[in-house]
Parts: C-alpha cells; sequence; structure tokens
C-alpha cells in the first residue's frame, strides 16, 4: 500500500571493497525507471531530477532498476503545493513479493490549504502490516525542499524527518515479532488519488479543478548492498549502518523523538483499543 512522486537527483554506486553500495550523483535513467504513467513523469535538470505529475487522466510512479537488503535511503522532497487534498505521494521500500512482501511507507497524506501536512508510516514485515503511524509535519513541506530518509539495519528501522526521527521499529524477533531482513528492497516513488481515505478520513475530496498536481524530488541517495551484488555485504558488521553509533538514538534524537510523539504524532496503532485490544508485544519494546 504505497504512493508516492518524485524530484530526484540520483545517487548510487559500488564499492567492491568494502562490499556496499556508496553513493555518487547520476542521473535518473541510470539507476530508476518509469513503472507506470510515463507521460506523466518529467525529467529535469539534465534527468538529474524528476517531476511526477497527478490529473484526471493518470497517477505516475517511477522504481529503482535493483533491490537493496538494508542501508540507508534519503531524498529532499517538495510536496504539492495549495490544496491538495485527496492525494497520496509516497517514497517507499518494497520487496514486491506478493502475501509475504516486506515494506517501509513514507507516505504524504495532502491537506487543504492552510491545513497541515500529514506523513504516514508503516512496516510490513513478512506480509503482516497495519502498523501505521501518523505525524502531521512540523513546516509547510510544500514550500521548500526538506530531507527525508529510511535508515534499516539488522537492529532497528528509522525514519527520519531533516534529521528528527518522527518513527523507530526494533528489531524484536525474540519477542515473536516479524523483522524485515531477509528480503532485499526495491525503491518506489507514486503520486496517485486516494480521496476515499487520504485527507480526513476520505471526508475531503480532490479537487480536479486544482490538477495537474506536481511533487519534486532531488538528492536522492542510496546507500545500501545490491541484490544480486557481493554475497556477504549484508551481513557484513562493518558496514556502517550496523555500527555501534546507529544501534539506538542517539540522546538528541531520543529528546526530538519524544517531541514529536508528544505534540505532533496524531495516530498510533500501538494506542488504537478498538483495533488492538491488547497492544502488539512490539508497542512496549520502547527506543
Amino acid at each position: 500500500m504505497s504512493a508516492g512522486f518524485a524530484i530526484c537527483v540520483v545517487a548510487l554506486a559500488l564499492a567492491s571493497a568494502a562490499q556496499l553500495a556508496s553513493s555518487r550523483p547520476t542521473t535518473f535513467a541510470q539507476d530508476f525507471q518509469v513503472a507506470w504513467a510515463e507521460t506523466h513523469v518529467r525529467q529535469i535538470d539534465g534527468g538529474r531530477a524528476v517531476q511526477l505529475l497527478l490529473d484526471q487522466n493518470s497517477g505516475c510512479g517511477f522504481a529503482s532498476k535493483r533491490k537493496y537488503l538494508f542501508g540507508q535511503v534519503s531524498m529532499r522532497i517538495k510536496l504539492v503545493p495549495g490544496d491538495s487534498a485527496g492525494t497520496v505521494a509516497a517514497f517507499y521500500l518494497n520487496s514486491d513479493t506478493a502475501g509475504v512482501r516486506d515494506e517501509l511507507d513514507f507516505e504524504f497524506l495532502g491537506n487543504r490549504s492552510g491545513q497541515p501536512y500529514t506523513v504516514q508510516t508503516n512496516i510490513f514485515a513478512h506480509g503482516k502490516g497495519d502498523r501505521e503511524q501518523r505525524v502531521n509535519l512540523w513546516f509547510d513541506p510544500s514550500a521548500d525542499f526538506h530531507l527525508y530518509r529510511i535508515r534499516w539495519s539488522h537492529s532497528q528501522i528509522v525514519y527520519y524527518v531533516d534529521d528528527v526521527p518522527v518513527r523507530v521499529f526494533k528489531n524484536n524477533e525474540g519477542k515473536g515479532v516479524g523483522y524485515p531482513n531477509s528480503q532485499p528492497m526495491g525503491v518506489y516513488s507514486t503520486l496517485w488519488e486516494a480521496d476515499d481515505w487520504a485527507t480526513r478520513g476520505g471526508l475531503e475530496k480532490i479537487d480536479w479543478t486544482k490538477a495537474p498536481f506536481v511533487a519534486h524530488y532531488k538528492d536522492f541517495d542510496i546507500e545500501g548492498c545490491p541484490v544480486p551484488g557481493p554475497a556477504r555485504c549484508a551481513s557484513n558488521p562493518t558496514n556502517w549502518w550496523e555500527g555501534a553509533n546507529y544501534k539506538g538514538l542517539t540522546a538528541l534524537e531520543a529528546r526530538n523523538y519524544r517531541w514529536v510523539r508528544v505534540n505532533h504524532m496524531t495516530y498510533d496503532y500501538c494506542t488504537d483499543k478498538s483495533r488492538f485490544p491488547v497492544p502488539p508485544p512490539e508497542c512496549t519494546a520502547g527506543i
């Protein structure tokens, strides 16, 4: 379940000695391909950036040409401005393995002008999802570019907005909680219509007189283990994202994380007793 749109400066390279993919400036076409609605994907800035468009005819999306197992993906995004109610843009990782898929979602839910943009995150592990959290952004994400990234290691998954962690999912396999650690995932982005649920639970519909809706991504960067690629890369403990400094949040990150949860979180599946009378075990694990 994912959606998105994009303007991308793509970065990706293999450093065989270190057995991981390290970033380098490149063009969109070198590492990505249009997944659907090619007429709605516009390469700009010499192919280093992409705009995705949504109108009454179609949304659109793109996908990486390769999959990755562990690492970090980031991009700078400028979301749909003005009245974007009913639209969803998503940047996500997906194993594309049907019912047993793994997936890590950033979904940006459009709004009526003047209302805060909501970011929904979700995590699927071995086919199990239903782990939605929503945060209202504390700035206007359509006025300028902001940095969004997902860091994925054997220890934890962390979602960041401008270096502020907004979601932490620890590896709690010891408690019987599934964790995505065996399936490589591709990088995807789409922009699409979802006015049956995206804004105020579907109460706010798309105003097609405002179309086309356009979103921009740039400075897209992947650092991870490509699959196919060096066989030992994913299990290499010397990969930077597996280091001691990344097995938990720093003191500053932990303070910022609590600030987000107290002041900007609008929904957490862990506290939704109508869905989960007994909180799932990962909800009591802390950070």
